[in-house]
């Protein structure tokens, strides 16, 4: 028969016990496919979805590790698609043995890094959240999507458009969801309002129509972009 101390000792034991152990988690899945004309595609990649808390405390975004670059080779952005949490860099190198002027003049961040020869290099803090459409004011062509979230409850789809978020607590949430193929307006009309249960929950199939999206843009200056001349220091090498 326990003693009142021995009582005492195994109720703070419990109590300390239950403080300790894990919170119930989840683990939201779904799978991404992108449909062209009635057809689904093979590669069903870069398809971003997150979740916003409603009510209660809000969720504090992951702090950055390390900073990803999206590097200019080739007149083009790689990655095209980079996902960070707000508040956080990307670092732009150019390797191409030319000039680029890299900007944002539209939603997100708006920045302008000037030009700026091979082999140098230029930061970006992206310090609110949102959709940087990034392009450069020499080459039409590039362009690539930086996605800052204040949540750190987001998965990017893999080639066969599997989404896994886990470690999410149960509770109420706001999914939203982004494709750089797929037009705003559809991207709005996927948004919605999900319960999250511990344990795994599904969403099932998310379907996209792709639109071969290209979005129009001038150059910073509001203008059309000047034909490309042999001459121009853009394509000089440094």
């Amino acid at each position: 028969m326990r003693g009142p101390a021995q009582s005492r000792w195994l109720l703070a034991g419990l109590l300390l016990g239950s403080i300790l152990a894990p919170a119930q988690q989840a683990t939201l899945k779904a799978r991404v496919e992108l449909i062209r004309t009635g057809h689904r595609l093979k590669d069903a990649s870069q398809a971003v979805v997150w979740l916003i808390p409603i009510g209660g405390a809000p969720s504090e975004p992951p702090q950055q590790q390390q900073v990803p670059k999206l590097i200019q080779k080739d007149k083009a952005f790689h990655p095209s698609l980079i996902v960070i949490p707000v508040g956080g860099k990307v670092e732009f190198p150019n390797h191409d043995p030319f000039f680029h002027n890299v900007f944002s003049l539209f939603e997100g961040k708006r920045f302008d890094l000037g030009l700026y020869e091979s082999g140098t290099t230029r930061f970006v803090q992206f310090d609110k959240p949102g959709i940087s459409y990034i392009f450069c004011n020499i080459h039409a062509q590039m362009s690539a999507v930086v996605v800052a979230l204040s949540t750190p409850y987001y998965a990017v789809s893999d080639k066969h458009g599997q989404i896994s978020i886990a470690g999410v607590p149960p509770g109420r949430y706001a999914m939203q969801v982004f494709h750089p193929s797929v037009v705003p307006e559809q991207l709005r009309a996927m948004s919605r309002e999900v319960t999250i249960p511990a344990g795994e929950i599904s969403m099932g199939t998310l379907s996209l129509a792709e639109s071969n999206l290209e979005l129009a843009h001038k150059n910073k200056y509001g203008r059309d972009y000047d034909r490309p001349e042999p001459d121009s220091p853009a394509y000089a090498r440094p």
